[in-house]
């Protein structure tokens, strides 16, 4: 027994050191293959079993060439690595799962500089820290420092693996924004544009229940100051409000790559109670959003989204409002508000890749860290049609009250660094406008 324990071990040693052994063989194109074990290589900073607990299939499984695919995409959607290869090799009648990965470089103090609401007179630029990866188990502290519009001091510290027998997570947040109210009703209420400063203090713990199914609790606290004080403007009878705040949510995710979903489905639920009672506020925000993401025909794939905001309870305050035209926009109606207690947002896309992932390797350049010289770039086509609308507690809701959009354009992949989508919108009274935004549309 000892032996072959030996034995075992040595074969597991020559396998992480060389990518391919003269008696071993890479098994490629449609392959049904049963897992006598994995094998983790690259990982100089990440633990395995970051890497491990992201995927579908464990040892003495079968996998397949799709499930390979998948769960490749999985592993690269942890946001830390600038490459990942899953395949079988066949080394003395025993078939090794093979997880090939580059880390990302992981220390980013990023300057920036960004337009808000699209507005070129209204630009926030600062510096991003973020440290990734943090110890190995792809914690992250970050910190992000904002001047110019909505000046704002953001610190930042998620584990996600806080218990990894329980799969408990964690995330402490503290934030200072100094804010332009967003809310034409407050701002025509006031008589002009005026500032708010929020601070926030929050916590969350999660539970992963399985691959797929997480559930959380959120706690915080917010500060939010007005110059002066008017009902409505504020939740309290004071220019000052302090709530606190209890939540929960739950997510399901089946999506292969988060950073650009091509199949899979998420949906979550989240129930936030603030103020519960003291300084008489009391109101509640309710959140659903549900995608579907599926390959289709000839390379290309659909995806469509629903998602709603919606608030009840005793005077909601307008920065509290559910807002149409800020974090959630209608293409083709970027630059237009609408408020209300609720908004109900749909969209529909299909897209097609003009150029299909590549991995890209400039690991003959001298002097630059090897984490810089990789990345996976691809570039899609896309069509799309979006409707959003808000209502007002006291009023119905209806087909007519839609606004809607619809265009075509392109998005451009760099992974693990960014993305890039140039698109042109024209809304249901044949406006057009030129949409540049970085990230995916949903």
């Amino acid at each position: 027994m000892f032996k072959n324990l030996l034995l075992f071990i040595v074969f597991i040693s020559i396998l992480k050191t060389f990518a391919q052994e003269n008696d071993s063989t890479v098994i490629t194109g449609n392959y049904t293959v049963k897992i006598d074990t994995i094998v983790i290589r690259g990982n100089k900073t990440t633990e395995d079993f970051i890497i491990l607990r992201e995927l579908t299939f464990k040892q003495e499984d079968t996998l397949t060439n799709i499930q390979a695919s998948y769960n490749k995409d999985r592993v690269y959607s942890l946001d830390i690595f600038n490459q990942v290869k899953i395949y079988p090799v066949s080394y003395k009648n025993k078939i090794i799962a093979v997880i090939d990965v580059v880390e990302s470089w992981y220390i980013w103090p990023i300057p920036y500089a960004e337009l808000k609401n699209g507005d070129w007179t209204k630009i926030s630029y600062g510096i991003d820290l973020a440290v990734k990866n943090f110890r190995g188990v792809n914690e992250t502290v970050r910190i992000k420092a904002g001047l110019g519009y909505d000046p704002s001091l953001t610190l930042d510290y998620i584990v996600p693996i806080l218990n990894y027998n329980q799969n408990i997570y964690f995330d402490a947040q503290l934030s200072y924004n100094a804010v332009q109210n967003k809310s034409l009703i407050a701002q025509q209420m006031y008589g002009s544009v005026f500032d708010q400063k929020m601070i926030t203090a929050q916590v969350i713990f999660g539970k992963r229940i399985s691959l797929f199914h997480n559930i959380s609790v959120t706690a915080g606290y917010n500060y939010i100051e007005t110059p002066m004080y008017i009902l409505g403007i504020n939740a309290s009878n004071q220019r000052i409000d302090r709530v606190l705040y209890l939540g929960a949510g739950y997510a399901f995710d089946t999506r292969d790559l988060a950073q650009f979903p091509r199949n899979g489905i998420y949906s979550s639920i989240n129930v936030m109670m603030k103020g519960l009672g003291l300084n008489d506020i009391n109101y509640q925000v309710y959140t659903f959003d549900f995608r579907e993401y599926r390959p289709l025909f000839w390379d290309i794939f659909g995806k469509w989204r629903f998602t709603s905001r919606v608030t009840s309870g005793k005077a909601i305050p307008y920065y509290d409002y559910s807002i149409l035209g800020y974090r959630e926009r209608i293409r083709g109606y970027l630059h237009d508000v609408l408020e209300g207690n609720d908004y109900y947002l749909t969209s529909l896309e299909f897209f097609h890749p003009l150029i299909k992932d590549i991995d890209i390797n400039l690991d003959f350049i001298p002097v630059v860290p090897k984490q810089f010289l990789s990345y996976r770039v691809a570039l899609y086509s896309e069509i799309f049609a979006d409707a959003g609308a808000v209502k007002q507690r006291d009023r119905s809701i209806g087909i007519r009250n839609f606004d809607s959009g619809y265009g075509f354009g392109f998005t451009f992949l760099i992974l693990p660094y960014n993305i890039a989508r140039i698109e042109l919108a024209f809304n249901d009274k044949l406006n057009s406008e030129i949409v540049l935004d970085v990230g995916i549309s949903f």
